[in-house]
């Protein structure tokens, strides 16, 4: 039987977007006519210094270290005398930044789920757990987009492609703001960690609009509340100090209505240019946009109408979402709690990859294992990432050894039947002799927050994208001992496998899986889940195949060409391809068809195609759409990703996917004529599971002409 579904990143956009339209009136209770006309009232009867207040964070310089300062939340002043309360900030993209939050797993985990609308429920528990503990604005998500798997915050973004950035982004922002304001960060070309607050990212007009701005501009389409400038100079300004992209672009251009607000401290450095420029509050501290600001009001270098819009965007936020009864019927035993814990298990076992698995390695029958021989440090440690901004202190972590214990005590299977040793693998002959008795051995390897982190000042980023040597040892060394071993991987981008890929039967992406990671893992591992994550970025085989990363640079030009068009640009074979993942099922692709071989540039053209489950068991597939260009008078990718979604399928079945594309989604911008130019061609449509050309057998073209 086939049945009809339509792409989550065609359609059900669309819904998304009608619901960001409604989440002003959902919270506030006012329509948008009133919200501006108490906004301009508020303006009229404010004096200079309480405008000023309202553009600054009031932290005072002694307590600038995460967490010293009101348990972790950053604010802006109150204003009584008016009635407008303060902004209350916290972090963050894995989780509320505060004791006994959820700890989701990263966002490049759930960027590998390619799931919006699982991203919308994590963005609203978080608004939950965020409004719960007190705060009225999240600062996330991040959809910094992954020029090299170096960067040290790469675990933070959602991958390497701006339709799964956006996508995921805007799910996020419309969860959230059904409880607080999101914030979309970091604004733009946040690449670097060791030379962050000092680098200058060249970038030419083409590549800023159609490579690093778009996903911004969904999350500004869905009705972002804030989005906050990066440390970085973008073409020779700070990126919170740069006129053209924050106001010509953001601002005037793509329609933002909320305010822009800073990186912490290091994000400002001029009160002229800043001011000037669109940025609308300083973070943390007034240092900038505080009395130096209301001095050059005084003396007339900034003008009471560059304030008056700053302050009318902010108090145009603060009237939208944060209600006088702000705090009533939000529990804060939900915060951490049960119902939050299994959506971050859900989470992790959408995003996890399986990445390799021969000769039927996995999944693990319990019925059939007398001991499983479990090895590595990181194995009984808890590893959610990062230690810096976005740290989640959640109150318990269900490490990798937790859970497969936990999974092989449960009911129905007596505690003697699957016995689990577990061996740090410090001691190889120890690990061997151990792995010589075990029916399985499975491995968990790969980085900490030591390895890949928030940073500054050279510090951060992650310069040997290999594992561990010890832990490429201890693979080397027990693999001959077994016939049946799987490494888990944890780390927040891509790792380099060429040193031991052949000595494991099977091989897993785990990202950092969050606070319920090892449960999810074990429910993967014994098939009680299938997998169905897949890559949101391109593992390659050699560190020289992506573009140069130097953590010390100066400036660094922000190429047109990143990941999998890096990688096709280059005629560069990746070891794993963008949207690469194995299942323990296996997927037919058939029946490719387009409703339409021409169209106008206002039109669209809509792509089905019929997938089978052909294996057996139940999983979920998700489905990729490329499109080339050809004859262009530009230089353009080899393909570009423009519509991607999920599919459920039970053993047997087949259902025909929908996938849309808007022939405006094709257009280059052109610098000559500062506009966007969809040219009449012909376009090739390539569909399948993968971006792999092998794997994109099922193609098609249309043409574009006329209106």
């Amino acid at each position: 039987m086939k049945k009809r579904i339509f792409a989550a990143a065609g359609l059900a956009m669309i819904v998304v977007l009608a619901m960001a339209g409604m989440a002003y009136a959902t919270l506030s209770g006012l329509s948008d006519s009133e919200i501006e006309a108490r906004v301009k009232d508020l303006v009229s009867k404010m004096t200079l210094d309480e405008k000023i207040e309202q553009m600054h964070g009031s932290a005072k310089p002694a307590n600038i270290i995460r967490g010293s300062f009101m348990s972790g939340i950053w604010d802006t002043a109150e204003n009584k005398r008016l009635g407008i309360p303060a902004l209350k900030c916290i972090d963050g993209p894995r989780g509320v930044g505060m004791k006994g939050a959820t700890a989701f797993p990263v966002g490049m985990s759930r960027g590998a789920s390619w799931n919006p609308e699982l991203e919308k429920r994590i963005g609203e528990a978080m608004g939950y757990e965020t409004r719960a503990m007190g705060a009225n604005i999240l600062l996330a998500p991040c959809i910094n987009i992954l020029r090299h798997p170096s960067w040290g915050r790469a675990q933070e973004s959602y991958g390497e492609d701006p339709l799964v950035l956006g996508t995921l982004g805007s799910a996020f922002v419309v969860g959230t703001q059904k409880h607080v304001m999101a914030c979309s960060k970091h604004y733009i070309a946040n690449n670097i960690e060791g030379s962050r607050f000092s680098v200058n990212a060249v970038i030419d007009e083409r590549t800023m609009r159609e490579v690093y701005l778009p996903h911004f501009k969904m999350t500004v389409d869905a009705g972002v509340a804030s989005v906050m400038s990066s440390y970085n100079d973008v073409n020779g300004f700070l990126a919170g100090q740069n006129q053209h992209i924050i106001t010509d672009i953001l601002k005037n251009e793509m329609g933002f209505k909320g305010f822009v607000i800073s990186d912490w401290q290091n994000a400002t450095d001029n009160t002229l240019l800043a001011a000037n420029a669109g940025m609308d509050i300083e973070m943390p501290t007034g240092a900038h946009l505080g009395a130096p600001l209301k001095k050059a009001v005084e003396e007339g270098t900034v003008s009471q109408a560059v304030i008056d819009a700053a302050v009318t965007r902010i108090l145009r936020e603060k009237l939208s979402f944060i209600t006088p009864d702000f705090s009533k019927g939000y529990d804060k035993s939900k915060v951490g709690g049960k119902e939050h814990a299994e959506l971050a298990r859900e989470a992790e076992q959408e995003g996890a990859v399986l990445l390799k698995n021969d000769n039927g390695a996995l999944p693990l029958d319990k019925g059939k294992l007398k001991s499983i021989l479990v090895l590595g440090k990181l194995a009984d440690t808890p590893n959610t990432g990062d230690n810096g901004s976005s740290d989640v202190p959640a109150s318990y972590v269900i490490t990798p050894l937790a859970g497969i214990k936990a999974k092989l005590s449960q009911a129905g299977v007596p505690a003697p039947q699957v016995k689990v040793i577990y061996n740090n693998g410090a001691d190889l002959e120890s690990a061997k002799a151990a792995a010589k008795g075990a029916d399985a051995v499975i491995i968990v390897a790969g980085m900490t927050s030591k390895d890949e982190r928030e940073g500054g000042y050279g510090t951060g980023d992650r310069l040997n994208l290999n594992l561990h040597a010890d832990e490429e040892k201890l693979i080397q060394a027990v693999a001959p001992e077994t016939g049946r071993l799987i490494v888990i991987m944890e780390a927040g981008a891509a790792v380099l496998i060429e040193n031991w890929m052949n000595d494991a039967d099977a091989i897993v992406m785990a990202w950092y899986p969050g606070m319920e990671g090892g449960n999810a893992l074990a429910d993967l591992l014994f098939g009680e889940v299938n997998f169905s994550g897949k890559l949101p970025i391109t593992f390659g085989k050699t560190l020289d195949q992506y573009p140069p990363f130097d953590i010390k640079a100066k400036e660094v030009k922000m190429e047109y060409f990143l990941g999998y068009r890096w990688f096709d640009h280059n005629n560069a074979e990746p070891r794993f391809p963008f949207g690469y993942g194995l299942s323990y099922t296996t997927y037919q692709y058939k029946n490719l068809k387009l409703d339409k071989k021409k169209v106008g540039k206002s039109g669209a053209v809509i792509a089905s195609v019929d997938v089978t489950n052909t294996g057996n068991m139940a999983g979920e597939e998700i489905v990729e759409l490329y499109v080339g260009y050809n004859g262009s008078k530009v230089e353009r990718a080899k393909k570009d990703l423009r519509g991607f979604t999920r599919v459920a399928l039970k053993p047997g079945e087949t259902k025909t996917v929908s996938l849309p594309v808007k022939a405006e989604s094709l257009a280059y911008y052109d610098v000559g004529s500062k506009s966007w130019v969809v040219e009449e061609i012909e376009y090739s449509v390539m569909v399948g599971p993968s971006s792999a050309d092998k794997d994109l057998g099922l193609k098609g073209s249309f043409k574009v002409s006329g209106i």
